[in-house]
């Protein structure tokens, strides 16, 4: 018996009177509001108008939802479908199942959407939110900690999770907190976008696919070190391959993009940009304001001192010692 260990909640729900307050999804909405919030901070940073990553995010959280519950439903089809199965629990997101890769493919979808009826090029709004991203990510794992699922291989660390359900064919027992692991791996990718990004001044899209990226790395090992049941293919599970693949990608796209478009966007909102504020300024990059070309004129105008040669209604001496022009 381990004298230090990380205990399960004997329950992953608590009752407030009639309705059920769901661990898991607490994590989950906990995890969206940090995404939403700390990507509107950078967004603002970047020369943004503050609320539009929430505006988007109304179109990417609903998409991404619906892609991490597909992805765990068809890579885990014998869950829901296989003999004895109820289908109907394929709709129970609140009993766990979301799947990252699903998640952010069908969320970038959203997000795309979102992002096209404001005029905003979806690589910025990308590299704004994903630390944020990595950081929701490291909340939401912590619902599984309440469902008492996704834990590694049996150990005897102090850190050892102690398992004490034995429904869906658990063993009760110690396990590595996987799901522990994982949620330090997202908040130290979190850290390292934010970083890369102030260091490399990283733009069109190359933040988000450094979190992509470092991500896989951490789920590559991670996911080797899980036990519960997944599909196999030369000997690794399904998605530590997903994680390869994914992981070539950004890597590629980082490096072809900073090549071809190296730093960043000069301008994120090009209808804040264009639309300057009340008053006849219009907004440039950098958070100056640029007057229109007539105020500059009458502007230019009233700097000039009384009797100045050219000065508009006035006679200079050398004019007034000419004689008249007869016509």
């Amino acid at each position: 018996m381990n004298l230090a260990y990380i205990p399960s909640p004997s329950h992953g729900v608590l009752y407030l009177g009639p309705i059920p307050l769901r661990g898991y999804a607490i994590c989950i909405i906990i995890g969206v509001f940090v995404a939403v919030w700390f990507g509107n901070k950078r967004w603002i940073a970047r020369g943004g108008q503050s609320g539009t990553v929430a505006d988007i995010a109304v179109w990417a959280v609903p998409f991404g939802l619906v892609g991490g519950r597909l992805y765990h439903v068809i890579t885990d089809y014998e869950l829901y479908f296989s003999e004895g199965r109820d289908w109907v629990d394929a709709f129970k997101v609140w009993e766990g199942g979301l799947g990252i890769w699903g998640a952010i493919a069908l969320g970038a979808l959203g997000a795309w959407i979102g992002a096209r009826r404001r005029g905003i090029p979806m690589p910025a709004y990308a590299d704004a939110v994903a630390p944020g991203i990595a950081f929701a990510q490291a909340i939401g794992r912590w619902g599984n900690w309440f469902n008492q699922e996704l834990y590694g291989r049996e150990t005897h660390v102090p850190w050892a999770l102690h398992i004490t359900s034995a429904e869906g064919g658990r063993v009760p027992g110690y396990y590595h907190p996987t799901f522990l692991y994982e949620s330090l791996w997202c908040v130290g990718v979190g850290l390292l976008v934010i970083w890369a990004d102030r260091r490399f001044k990283l733009g069109h899209g190359r933040a988000f696919a450094l979190y992509v990226a470092a991500y896989c790395v951490g789920r590559g090992w991670i996911e080797y070190m899980r036990v519960d049941d997944a599909h196999h293919i030369l000997g690794l599970r399904l998605n530590d391959w997903t994680a390869l693949v994914v992981f070539l990608l950004a890597v590629t796209y980082i490096v072809v993009v900073g090549r071809r478009r190296p730093g960043r966007e000069a301008v994120v909102e090009p209808a804040l940009a264009s639309a300057g504020p009340a008053g006849g300024t219009e907004a440039v990059a950098g958070g100056e304001e640029k007057k229109p070309a007539a105020a500059e004129t009458v502007a230019d105008a009233g700097e000039k001192e009384p009797g100045d040669a050219g000065e508009p209604g006035e006679e200079s001496p050398e004019d007034e010692a000419k004689p008249a022009k007869k016509v």
